[in-house]
């Protein structure tokens, strides 16, 4: 990131969801354009970003009024694979009924292993991946641990849905940045719940076959996000009803950047233009005058 004449760090370009390296703490990036900006340098420090107005589509690259599906315009919305429903609800997919919008990229994402897994999130849920550990990262997880391998999206989402009976399958993000929750004994958790769900996988194995469905014995991952203070109120910032998001960033937690005046969800955000001012040589409290 260059540094200007002012003094200060400044890059323009169009935001994407936060990169993520699985250390202790985790590592941030904030993708700006083609460029990245290391984050964890600037815990304690002023960051300011600022939406020009201009929204462009992260498919086709289109500049578009509105974003859809987490950044697409609403012609990509209507025609990718990776906007459908079925990617809100797996259990829906209808790839093999020969209706997937892009069948080849069906094959590629969906007719492939996913993982369930439980998580310590704002309390003890299930969730599904293929993308091993950066969802639990995404998620704001301070745990979690693989109990399935599954064959395809949709019989990982049947699994689930089964388990979501007992548990919760969503995670409240406000509850999740107001602090790390009480250690779970995952383990423990996943004895007690597979048990409850065994008709349901015997039913999934006879329908899908003997190696749809693989019982896992890992061990627990722990993540340690880089937060200096999480907020005891919540306000979110939103570049639909103000351009600028600035103050003194206090850490990152999932997807979101924890100011000392709200939070911002940056995946939400993704193909929103934005120029981002960052000053690494300053203390918190040194705030120039010029801010």
């Amino acid at each position: 990131m260059p540094l200007t004449s002012q003094g200060h760090n400044k890059m323009k370009g169009t935001l994407s969801k936060l990169k993520s390296s699985l250390v202790k703490p985790i590592e941030y990036q904030l993708p700006v354009g083609d460029q990245l900006i290391d984050l964890n340098p600037l815990i304690g420090k002023k960051l300011t970003l600022t939406h020009t107005g201009n929204i462009f589509c992260s498919n086709c690259e289109k500049k578009t009024k509105k974003s859809y599906s987490q950044g697409h315009c609403f012609v990509c919305m209507r025609k990718l694979a990776s906007c459908d429903m079925c990617m809100m609800k797996p259990e829906t997919c209808h790839h093999e009924q020969g209706t997937c919008r892009e069948p080849q990229w069906g094959l590629e994402n969906c007719m492939i292993p996913h993982t369930v897994y439980l998580a310590n999130t704002s309390g003890l849920k299930v969730g599904i991946t293929r993308q091993v550990p950066t969802r639990w990262v995404d998620q704001g997880a301070t745990q979690a641990l693989p109990i399935f391998t599954v064959q395809t999206r949709q019989q990982s989402g049947l699994v689930e849905i089964a388990l979501a009976e007992f548990i919760s399958d969503k995670t409240n993000w406000r509850n999740m940045l107001k602090g790390n929750n009480e250690e779970i004994d995952l383990k423990v958790k996943a004895a007690e719940l597979i048990p409850q769900i065994q008709a349901k996988l015997d039913e999934l194995t006879q329908l899908y076959g003997a190696t749809a469905i693989t019982q896992l014995d890992e061990e627990v991952v722990e993540l340690e996000f880089p937060v200096l203070e999480f907020p005891t109120k919540i306000s979110s910032f939103n570049f639909d009803k103000n351009p600028e998001v600035s103050g003194v960033l206090k850490g990152i937690k999932g997807q979101y950047l924890i100011f000392d005046n709200g939070v911002i969800n940056i995946r939400k955000f993704s193909s929103y233009e934005i120029e981002a001012v960052s000053y690494t040589h300053l203390r918190a409290h040194e705030t120039p005058e010029h801010l």
